[in-house]
């Protein structure tokens, strides 16, 4: 098993940047695709990043390509999201998730979370 524990969540104005990190207990933490995903008022859960066990390969929904960037250090059992250039519609609940065999868009990751808070101020 693994527990995920985000951080780095906040107010931010549009146009701004955040840096949310996910930190991964247990000592198997490169074993697990991890992955981002987010979740407005009334909206369902939305993919926004992936990265593969090695950090070699990454995945991004299409309204964040150019602006996030997701990586991660597996000697500090840690993924990041580098959040540029945000937009009021960026306004979520951030989830961070882990799989050892899932690496897709869908919601199927074993392991999840308890989410931050983004807001972006127009």
């Amino acid at each position: 098993q693994v527990q995920l524990v985000e951080s780095g969540g906040g107010l931010v104005q549009a146009g701004g940047s955040l840096r949310l990190s996910c930190a991964a207990s247990g000592r198997t933490f490169r074993n697990y695709v991890m992955a981002w995903f987010r979740q407005s008022p009334g909206k369902e859960r939305e993919f926004v990043a992936a990265i593969s066990r090695s950090g070699s390969n990454t995945k991004y929904v299409g309204s964040v390509k150019g602006r996030f960037t997701i990586s991660r250090d597996n000697d500090k059992n840690t993924v990041y999201l580098q959040m540029n250039s945000l937009k009021p519609e960026d306004t979520a609940v951030y989830y961070c998730a882990a799989d050892q065999t899932y690496y897709g868009l869908s919601d199927n990751y074993d392991y999840w979370g308890q989410g931050t808070q983004v807001t972006v101020s127009s």
